[in-house]
Parts: structure tokens; C-alpha cells; sequence
């Protein structure tokens, strides 16, 4: 017979009055009681918990049996369960009463992007462009810097809402009306443009005498520059050859480079011409013990490295050019004398070196027609490029530290149009090509 509901002692006892007395003995009323209510207890407990289990969003399976089963399909409270291998602590249903937190952000508008603005979302093709740059890396990267040139970068970080990407094939824009009509105006310079290679003539000279100009003044028309120190003319091709012509009749200019660079229409191009200058820059003790102490020398490159990006116009009438020029020269090493302790309580003598520099640095943003020369004036300057001695044994200046490096350095820049239609220089010095992975900071 099986009794549930009773504890042991219970049916210890109850089996032993059963066979003293062969009528059976009814159990106590309050036992009768005590095994209902603890029914009804146990299911009631058994249903809250369900209840408050559900509402988790964690489903119970129904039987020990049904846990081998594939698990249902069907929702349960609104939440369907997830498959029977993940884990307990990842089944866990997302918030019913706040779904649009989450721990990377708050979703606005259902995940919509905001068009409060106006904004709309435009997709160019660049296929046409980047289809004839093969060889280079990336060339839709040259969309992106020209677009953030013409627009600045603060309209992309600030309202309204708006976002740029570009690959190969396109670029996806997502802002105002008035937004994408700039740049539907940035990118027909690159598709609907000039796709040959060009020619830019680039030539950069020093003037020991900035007294040029007043031979000059008069072939040249004057342009306003922000950078400091910066003077700019623009000349027809015919002025510029008589402008040529007077600064080579000087015994004071020195032509630093010529060179004619092929380049794609928007495309990055570098020049530089650098050498290492050694110096002490620390004593340190000698770890052979004799000399006491020997010197740790350090390099400074110095030289100058140029950048232009040329952008024509769709009709080719029009140049935009970005010119980054960066000049560092050593103008001397200055010493500094020693005096350090030897273990006989002598005195070391010795010294370091201290470099003084004179750096220059462009980076301007120029507009002209494209049948027109720019030329550019840094002002008194360290010179872009050291005289050499032809005697090595001869060289002053690299024996006492010391240049002379103070001129005014000229730059020519002319566009010659398509290269298939010129006679290209080859360059003086190495040409550097633009780097795979440029930061994008400091290319606008």
C-alpha cells in the first residue's frame, strides 16, 4: 500500500495498529488535512513559480522526458527559446520593459538613422575614376580627402547627422541636400575629369638676396596666402620665363630641384631629399671599464619633403593644388663641456651636443587657372639644401657644426597638361611615393 503525504515514523506506526487491530484504524483527521493542504500548498508553490519563471523569460520544460526533445518552436510569453547547447547564462530574454537600452547605446527611432534634416542617403559610382588606377593602392581614398577638403571635417561630427564611406566601386553619403550637391561637384572632377596621367612641373630655386623682386614686381600678380610668412604670385607663362631668365643671370640662385611629376588628376605625390647629421647626444659609463666613458651619438634628418594633390577641373580650365613643404636644417651644434668623476677622484672631461634647428613648414590650399604658374616665396629661410664642399677634407661647415643655411626659397609650380604630350625631366633627387596607411590627420 502507498501512502503519500505521511512522514515514516508515521507508517511505522500505522502498519504496526493494523496488525494488532484487523479493523482498520481511520488516520487522524488532522493527518487527513495536513496531506491535502500540503497538496494544494505544494501545487499552488509549484504554479507561482512557474508564473514568476515565465515571466523571466526562461521556459520550463515540461518533463524530464521532454528535455531529450529538439526544443519548441512555439513562443512562450512572447520569448522564443533559444537552441538546446547555449548556455543558461546566455539564454537569458532581453529587458521587455526598456528593449532600446543596451550596453553599447540607446537605439533611436527603432534603429532608424535621423533625417530631422532632410537627410538623405546617395550612393556615387567611382568605378569610372578608379577603374584606370590599378596600380595604385586605395585610390578612392583621394575622393574622401578632396570631399573633407572642400566641406571641413567639423560637418561630419556635428548636427546634423551624416556619415562617408568609399571603396573601390562607390561612395555612400548619407546628409542634407545642400551637402550632396557639393560633393556630387568634388566627385565629377574625378569621374567625369581628365582620366590621363598629367604633368606637373615643380622647380625649386634659392635667392641669397630676396632683392629679386624689384626687377619682378611688375611680371607678377600678387595672391593672399593665410600662412605666415608666405608670399604668392601667379604669372602667365611667358612672365614666368622672363622671371626665369632674371634669376638666373644672378651668381646668388641655386637651383635645388627640377623635375616633372606624372601624376593622376587628385592623387598624392611626395618629394624628398633628406641626409642624417651625427651628433653626441649622451656620455654613458663604458661598460669595458677603459675609456671611463664613451658617447652615444643620435641622427637628425635634415632636408626638405614636399606633397602636392592637384585637382583640375571637369573643363580643365581651373587647378586646385594642395602643397605640404616641410624644411629642417641644422642651423649648428652647440656644445656643452663635461666634467665627470673617475674613480681616482680625477675629473673627466668631455661634452655633448646640442642641435639648434631652423624648421620651416607649408601647407596651403592654392586656386588658379590652369594656364598660369604659381609661384611661392617661404621668405628668408633655412635653405632647403646644404652646399656641399668639393673637397670633403675642405668642409668648414661640417667640421665646426656651423651653415650658412639662410635664403629665400622659390617654388614653381606648372601644369603641363597630359603626359602623353610632353617631354618629362626626370627628377634630381629620389621620388618618394605617398604611403599605404597616411594617417588621415594633417591631409586637409
Amino acid at each position: 500500500m502507498l501512502v503519500t503525504g505521511y512522514s515514516t515514523p508515521f507508517l511505522l506506526h500505522y502498519e504496526h495498529n493494523m496488525r494488532r487491530n484487523p479493523t482498520p484504524l481511520a488516520p487522524p483527521s488532522v493527518l487527513l488535512w495536513g496531506r491535502a493542504g500540503m497538496t494544494a500548498i505544494l501545487a499552488l508553490a509549484f504554479l507561482l513559480l512557474a508564473d514568476v519563471v515565465s515571466a523571466q523569460g526562461m521556459a520550463l520544460p515540461s518533463s524530464s522526458v521532454s528535455r531529450s526533445q529538439p526544443p519548441s518552436t512555439q513562443s512562450q510569453g512572447g520569448f522564443v527559446p533559444r537552441a538546446a547547447d547555449t548556455p543558461p547564462s546566455l539564454q537569458a530574454a532581453p529587458n521587455q520593459n526598456n528593449s532600446n537600452v543596451g550596453a553599447g547605446g540607446q537605439l533611436s527611432s527603432g534603429g532608424q538613422l535621423p533625417r530631422g534634416a532632410g537627410q538623405e542617403h546617395r550612393v556615387y559610382d567611382l568605378r569610372p575614376y578608379t577603374g584606370y588606377l590599378t596600380t595604385h593602392d586605395r585610390p578612392h581614398q583621394a575622393v574622401v580627402d578632396w570631399i573633407v577638403r572642400e566641406t571641413g571635417t567639423d560637418v561630419w561630427h556635428t548636427e546634423p547627422f551624416g556619415f562617408m564611406s568609399a571603396d573601390r566601386d562607390g561612395l555612400t553619403v548619407y546628409h542634407t541636400n545642400e551637402m550632396h550637391q557639393v560633393i556630387a561637384g568634388i566627385v565629377d572632377r574625378f569621374v567625369a575629369g581628365d582620366k590621363d596621367p598629367q604633368v606637373m612641373n615643380l622647380k625649386v630655386m634659392t635667392v641669397g638676396n630676396p632683392n629679386w623682386r624689384s626687377r619682378a614686381h611688375t611680371l607678377m600678380q600678387h595672391v593672399n596666402v593665410q600662412s605666415p610668412g608666405i608670399q604668392a604670385w601667379l604669372l602667365t607663362k611667358e612672365n614666368a620665363a622672363l622671371v626665369m631668365n632674371l634669376l638666373r643671370q644672378r651668381t646668388d640662385v641655386r637651383q635645388v630641384q627640377a623635375v616633372d611629376l606624372i601624376m593622376h588628376n587628385g592623387q598624392t605625390e611626395k618629394l624628398a631629399s633628406t641626409r642624417g647629421r651625427n651628433y653626441v647626444i649622451n656620455v654613458k659609463p663604458s661598460p669595458a671599464g677603459w675609456p671611463p666613458y664613451e658617447p652615444e651619438t643620435g641622427e637628425i634628418q635634415e632636408g626638405y619633403q614636399l606633397e602636392l594633390s592637384p585637382l583640375l577641373s571637369v573643363d580643365g580650365r581651373t587647378l586646385d593644388c594642395v602643397i605640404n613643404a616641410n624644411i629642417d636644417q641644422v642651423d649648428k651644434f652647440v656644445p656643452v663641456e663635461l666634467d665627470l668623476p673617475l674613480p681616482n677622484q680625477q675629473v673627466h672631461r668631455t661634452k655633448i651636443e646640442v642641435p639648434q634647428l631652423v624648421s620651416w613648414r607649408l601647407h596651403e590650399r592654392f586656386r588658379w587657372p590652369s594656364d598660369m604658374v604659381l609661384l611661392l616665396s617661404c621668405g628668408v629661410v633655412a635653405s632647403p639644401d646644404r652646399t656641399q664642399s668639393a673637397v670633403p677634407f675642405l668642409d668648414f661647415g661640417a667640421i665646426t657644426g656651423t651653415t650658412a643655411g639662410r635664403a629665400d626659397a622659390l617654388m614653381f609650380v606648372e601644369f603641363r597638361g597630359k603626359a602623353s604630350q610632353n617631354l618629362t625631366q626626370a627628377p634630381l633627387v629620389p621620388q618618394v611615393s605617398s604611403r599605404v596607411s597616411a594617417p588621415n590627420r594633417g591631409r586637409y
